[in-house]
């Protein structure tokens, strides 16, 4: 009874608690906070592969959106999104032993976008650039929710990590219940959207929803002008810049790619046909969007058939398949006779070219030689135009190669034959 009550009263005062300002509610969180750098060698953090590791995953999160009145459960004891199928999403894991006892998903725009910009205005976070990643489906496992110091913060750390280091990622994004809010504003520096909330948020069973963000490029100063003054079992600054986790497994990368696709077609037909309806609910344009996504006979295979009279303004071709990588290099050109260098980051290439960032902006119709970094043993010499600068970021240029060389040809050869992480690996054995 003494439980039920305090559950009531928590619940009535929750509304009080979340318009105190954000420096009186870090207080009360901090509290409970405890990063703990030491963990037991059961735990591991990695990038969940396996059939089973995602299965595992599925299952956890099912539970626990059951449990938080966010699904009705599912006969397949699974939730397994479209979303989850793309291959610009991570499903992240923390495993004690051989149990999946945490899982959290970084869900890259792609065609298909992600699911909270459905509802949510976020034309302001992409006039900064660079790429936007929701943070989607954490579950903890109930018997370690209390265990914060050892699952959820280095979770979240490992996310932080990964989405800075291998993701390409600039913005995180994320739609949370409104008696959640607190902990991302007031412990994770996350700062909330414009909206309102939105009162039935159908991507979790119309529960209420608030939209929050955080610019990775800024996310290390907000966090030590918070933690500054906090001990060390307390300061989050110095636990992600300066603590680093024995205990995290990190993807092996021959190149240096941003996504990690793990589902074959054998996992896609599994999971959201078979075992859950997740691609029998697409609405008809979601699913022409993933027919444009997944263009390769063995994927089209799984996907639900689009119809004959369906519109085929979202089935794009294109001449050469393109791959998010994110690689460092230099362009050098001359001008009035004057030798110039300048530092590029490619972040998408093909065949036939490549996008890059560059601190000062490339002479548009320049030519010149440009070396670029694969990976950590491999790197290519071309001659190369830059065809145009970005209309609205002229800090991002396109270039044509002109005379490409073997490297970057294996390169792009084994990135146009692997479809999974777990293919690149095998593909590049050779390269």
């Amino acid at each position: 009874m003494n439980k039920t009550l305090l559950r009531i009263t928590r619940t009535a005062l929750r509304p009080l608690f979340d318009r105190l300002p954000v420096r009186w509610r870090f207080r009360a969180y901090s509290r409970a906070l405890r990063c703990d750098t030491r963990l037991p060698d059961s735990i591991v953090f990695k990038l969940a592969e396996t059939r089973d590791e995602l299965e595992a995953c599925f299952r956890l999160l099912h539970d626990a959106y059951v449990d938080a009145g966010f699904m009705e459960p599912d006969p397949s004891g699974l939730r397994a999104t479209v979303y989850h199928a793309l291959p610009t999403t991570s499903t992240l894991l923390c495993r004690q032993g051989e149990r999946v006892v945490g899982t959290v998903s970084l869900i890259r725009e792609s065609a298909m976008g992600f699911p909270m910009q459905r509802i949510f205005d976020l034309a302001d976070i992409r006039k900064t650039g660079g790429n936007v990643a929701e943070v989607s489906a954490l579950a903890i496992d109930r018997r370690f929710r209390s265990a914060s110091g050892r699952i959820l913060l280095p979770l979240l750390k490992f996310m932080y990590e990964y989405a800075t280091r291998q993701f390409d990622t600039r913005h995180l994004v994320i739609a949370v219940n409104p008696r959640h809010i607190g902990f991302y504003e007031a412990i994770m520096c996350f700062r909330r959207l414009r909206q309102h909330t939105v009162a039935h948020y159908d991507f979790v069973n119309g529960a209420p929803a608030v939209g929050a963000h955080i610019d990775l490029h800024t996310a290390l100063s907000a966090f030590r002008r918070r933690y500054n003054d906090m001990p060390p079992e307390k300061n989050l600054y110095r636990y992600f810049s300066s603590n680093d986790l024995p205990n995290t497994i990190w993807p092996h990368k021959r190149f240096f790619t941003t996504t990690d696709p793990v589902m074959t077609p054998a996992l896609i037909d599994d999971f959201f046909n078979q075992r859950t309806q997740a691609f029998a609910r697409l609405r008809l344009r979601e699913l022409m969007l993933l027919h444009s996504i997944y263009d390769l006979p063995e994927y089209k295979s799984v996907l639900p058939p689009v119809p004959d009279d369906a519109p085929r303004s979202e089935m794009r071709r294109r001449t050469h398949r393109r791959f998010s990588v994110v690689c460092p290099g230099e362009f050098s050109t001359r001008q009035f006779g004057i030798r110039r260098n300048f530092e590029i980051t490619v972040f998408e290439c093909s065949a036939s070219g490549f996008r890059a960032r560059s601190a000062a902006k490339l002479p548009a119709g320049s030519t010149g030689t440009v070396i670029i970094e694969l990976g950590e043993a491999d790197w290519c010499v071309m001659l190369v135009t830059v065809l145009r600068l970005g209309s609205q970021d002229r800090h991002i240029a396109l270039l044509r190669i002109d005379q490409d060389d073997l490297a970057w040809r294996k390169f792009v050869n084994a990135l146009g034959k692997a479809r999974t992480h777990g293919e690149l690996e095998e593909a590049t054995r050779f390269v």
